[in-house]
């Protein structure tokens, strides 16, 4: 049975190549703890290219959390921001990189593009 984070980086690593990350290269490790131990997962990102794998080792940003904090976080369930303020993640190194990455992350359930909230606005009207 697979779990959330599974799911997204298993979908992000079929996408091959990611248009919001064109400008974007660099390394992030994502430390996930569990109960048994640290689940690991590695996005590399060129220009826009995006490989995923389950290597450990160095990266330009290493990013730290429970495996159900990252969890709720793919499931659109909390967001990064709020995660970080409330101490339950941690990242070292170049923190720009996960600021491109939450681009590729959903968003809360029920939540609309502000284009498309404008557009229904104006038509009720």
């Amino acid at each position: 049975m697979s779990n959330p984070t599974t799911s997204f980086f298993e979908a992000l690593g079929r996408r091959g190549h990611e248009a919001l990350l064109g400008d974007a290269s660099g390394t992030i490790r994502f430390d996930l703890t569990t109960e048994r131990g640290v689940d690991r997962w590695l996005l590399l990102i060129d220009r826009g290219d995006v490989r995923v794998s389950r290597d450990g080792g160095g990266a330009d940003c290493v990013f730290r959390c429970s495996r159900a904090t990252f969890d709720r976080i793919v499931a659109g369930q909390s967001q990064i921001y709020s995660a970080w303020l409330r101490n339950e993640l941690r990242t070292e190194g170049d923190v720009r990189l996960v600021r491109l990455v939450q681009r590729l992350l959903p968003g809360s359930p029920g939540a609309r593009h502000p284009r498309d909230f404008a557009r229904e606005r104006r038509r009720a009207a």
